[in-house]
């Protein structure tokens, strides 16, 4: 590469990310020319269905890869013309990288989830884990919480075919037993978990709620949240009131950007660096 990275985000809703900032600050002391884009196909007029379109444009326009988020992390995969074991494992891609003609799908999620949680909450017990959501991001994160050991994971999702496809993955993939339940059925399961992890939308900007009622939350409980705009969602909020141990989408966001840049540069980023970027960025959190 010639030093210069032109990259970008696909997704929807995406005004106030701050992968552009942590992608740029990064590549600003390395020394190297990196512009990161955002695109929003809902401001374009366009769907899901246009994934594939866009893909092919930004390849054709020079683009070094591209970021993906939500709704688009499993619509994108149809589109590519190659998956790392982890994406194609998954279901799920949340980075393409361009070679040519030819554009790749990788999965950082899984690693960003994975160093976020284990930094927010270094010692907390993974036997039972109970989690909400199982598209793009729930891929990721249920492989991340089958890495912890964990020998049981709850799986809700509205969309039960979904979640059982997850689950089939998963339960190949480790020594975890995954079991698929309705959303109405999560605060049942509640009482005997160790943690909670929400990987739906629920609690982003545009997307208010819970994926749980607050008195479900006990004590004794750990949650987890993707999220991080905001980065207090009400899930989060409600936990630490509760007395929950809490870890909030930071850690998920920067550890999985620091992933998509070493593959869009080849170059290897101070981790540490750009999560202090983030938390300057983020402003003051709670303990």
């Amino acid at each position: 590469m010639d030093g210069r990275f032109l990259v970008g985000l696909i997704g929807a809703n995406i005004g106030t990310s701050m992968s552009p900032a942590l992608h740029e600050r990064e590549a600003g002391r390395h020394g190297v020319r990196y512009l990161y884009q955002l695109i929003d196909p809902t401001l374009l007029g366009l769907d899901g269905r246009d994934i594939g379109e866009l893909i092919t444009a930004a390849r054709r326009l020079g683009f070094r890869g591209l970021n993906i988020t939500h709704p688009y992390k499993q619509d994108v995969v149809k589109h590519l013309d190659e998956l790392s074991p982890e994406a194609a494992l998954l279901g799920a891609v949340n980075t393409v990288l361009f070679d040519g003609e030819r554009a790749t799908g990788h999965n950082t999620d899984r690693y960003g989830f994975a160093q976020g949680l284990a930094r927010r909450l270094p010692d907390v017990a993974t036997g039972h884990v109970v989690q909400v959501g199982a598209g793009g991001a729930g891929a990721a994160v249920a492989s991340a919480i089958a890495g912890t050991g964990t020998r049981l994971l709850t799986l809700a999702d509205l969309d039960s075919d979904r979640a059982n496809r997850l689950a089939r993955a998963i339960m190949r993939s480790s020594g975890t037993t995954v079991e698929v339940i309705a959303p109405a059925d999560v605060s049942g399961r509640l009482r005997q978990a160790d943690g909670l992890v929400n990987a739906t939308p629920l609690g982003m900007e545009g997307h208010p709620g819970m994926p749980v009622p607050a008195d479900h939350l006990r004590p004794e409980m750990w949650v987890a949240d993707v999220i991080y705009r905001p980065l207090e969602t009400e899930l989060i909020r409600a936990a630490r009131h509760r007395g929950c141990r809490v870890a909030d989408g930071g850690g998920m966001v920067v550890y999985q950007a620091a992933a998509s840049f070493r593959l869009f540069t080849g170059l290897t980023p101070d981790e540490e660096r750009m999560y202090a970027d983030f938390e300057a960025l983020a402003g003051p959190r709670h303990a």
